[in-house]
């Protein structure tokens, strides 16, 4: 039996995930998705990057869970890095799914190609909140691709502004580049919302930063939880095995 805490990434909350730790839990583990404080629906939206993160150690902490396997998904893979600085001893492997691997002093927003910076910009100035909607023809071009348009728009339901203090706040990573802790990366194939490639993709460019690392791959988007939670959920437990 393993322990997977799940975390999601922006616009979302620890809901996401429901349909895929149903499915691992089905499979003899145990399943856990907090939401990262500040996201979500109605909730005080004036957060960093440190108190996202220190939620999760909270939560871990809270729950004495040790052991554990500890998967971010795309922005959380910035939240999973710092909260192993926190807790290595807590945690067995980590899980990039889809991730952002910074390198030491990058922030969120400048590790994107210059056109996705001009558009969080201006989603930004459009909220005039520091926060960010995502715009439904991305969610259903980008980010769900693989999915119909029912889904779509039932998954965008969903959604909740994303704080922007997180994106821009550039992160001190030396300590995390010095853990022994195993990692591994899990690309999705379909995933469009960076372009693909060597020059800005998530495989190989963000997942080679790890080092040394487990690389597995399935077809789906960038919100596969959404379009094939069970497929996600088999692939997550190859990531995390011994």
């Amino acid at each position: 039996m393993s322990i997977f805490v799940l975390v999601h990434g922006s616009w979302h909350d620890g809901s996401a995930w429901q349909a895929v730790v149903d499915h691992i839990e089905a499979k003899g583990h145990l399943a856990f998705a907090p939401t990262i404080t500040g996201h979500g629906k109605s909730v005080d939206k004036i957060v960093n990057h440190a108190q996202c993160t220190q939620s999760i150690v909270d939560y871990i902490v809270g729950k004495d869970l040790t052991d554990i396997v500890l998967l971010g998904h795309s922005f959380a893979g910035t939240i999973i890095a710092k909260v192993a600085e926190a807790i290595p001893d807590r945690i067995r492997r980590l899980i990039f799914f889809d991730a952002f691997v910074l390198n030491d002093g990058e922030s969120l927003r400048d590790s994107l190609p210059p056109h996705l910076q001009t558009l969080l910009d201006e989603l930004v100035r459009e909220s005039n909140e520091q926060m960010m909607v995502i715009p439904f023809k991305m969610w259903r071009e980008a980010f769900l691709n693989d999915a119909d348009l029912e889904l779509a728009r039932s998954s965008y339901a969903r959604l909740s502004p994303q704080p922007y203090q997180p994106w821009i706040d550039k992160l001190d990573l030396k300590q995390f580049y010095s853990l022994p802790i195993p990692k591994s990366y899990l690309y999705c194939t379909e995933d469009n919302v960076l372009p693909q490639g060597e020059q800005w993709g998530w495989h190989p460019r963000m997942s080679n930063r790890l080092g040394l690392f487990r690389l597995v791959q399935m077809p789906g988007s960038h919100e596969v939880m959404f379009s094939n939670p069970i497929g996600l959920a088999e692939k997550i437990i190859v990531a995390g095995r011994d």
